[in-house]
């Protein structure tokens, strides 16, 4: 990336570098904002690889997936590099066209592929597979040397994990287990949900302390209100009270003064 941004001049390289970072930084927490930012990448920068090639990753963090489709393919032309190959026939799984992914896992540049991106080509054609509802298809792409092999490698807990779900789809519970287990085994990284797809299979069901806390607060809340209004209905009716018997009192005074007044007239005639 770094020699591709110095064939610009420095500011503008500063300033596209400073945007990828931010890209880099939020795509995982924020991929709305990440995505924000690689379109100001890409209008400072459109004819540099990494800076089409990160759009892409930010516009697939958004499902959008034919703007993703259409930078990930700019940048292939760019740079001829086949890595982009998995994400992009994920992309057409996006958009709804599962056999088109199938025929990407199937074209010479899946041979060019490091293991990883080999890995990843195999989880994408078996999600086509099941997004065409061919779960024993789907199983059967996911059974693999790699899946087999004992050694952990970065793949690892992902590709058991969906294998063991594809195995659930197909009503192979105990299977779906076993391989759940064995993704949570590999998963140093927390990188899947094994664990609660494990916690469900056994029929346990996880309470959220903070959420009982906060409605017990809530509860308290409520209760709180309801004795302060209370108290105030209790001091209005008071008040209403002595505002009864107030009157009373007036009207007293004011038969006081009727009386005498009367009393005065008589005495004056």
């Amino acid at each position: 990336m770094r020699q591709e941004l110095m064939s610009l001049p420095k500011t503008l390289a500063e300033d596209v570098a400073r945007n990828l970072v931010m890209v880099a930084r939020l795509i995982d927490e924020d991929p709305e904002q990440a995505y924000a930012y690689s379109r100001i990448a890409l209008r400072l920068a459109s004819r540099v690889a990494a800076v089409r090639e990160a759009a892409g990753f930010a516009a697939y963090a958004t499902q959008k997936y034919a703007e993703a489709l259409a930078e990930f393919r700019a940048a292939r032309r760019m740079t001829g590099s086949v890595e982009l190959w998995p994400v992009m026939a994920d992309c057409e799984r996006g958009l709804g066209r599962p056999e088109r992914a199938l025929a990407m896992a199937g074209e010479p540049e899946v041979q060019k592929l490091d293991k990883a991106g080999q890995v990843e080509m195999r989880l994408v054609a078996a999600g086509a597979r099941r997004d065409m509802d061919q779960l024993d298809a789907a199983i059967v792409t996911l059974q693999s040397p790699e899946l087999a092999s004992n050694s952990v490698q970065p793949w690892t807990a992902r590709l058991r994990y969906a294998y063991a779900d594809a195995l659930l789809a197909a009503g192979r519970e105990d299977e779906a287990r076993e391989w759940f287990a064995k993704a949570l085994e590999s998963d140093k990284d927390g990188t899947t949900d094994a664990s609660d797809r494990l916690a469900e299979l056994d029929g346990v069901e996880f309470v959220d302390a903070f959420a009982e806390d906060a409605e017990d607060e809530a509860d308290d809340a409520e209760e709180s209100v309801r004795g302060k209004d209370e108290q105030a209905a209790g001091a209005a009716e008071g008040v209403a009270d002595e505002a009864g018997d107030t009157g009373a009192d007036v009207d007293a005074v004011e038969d006081a003064d009727g009386g005498d007044g009367e009393r005065r007239g008589g005495a004056e005639r």
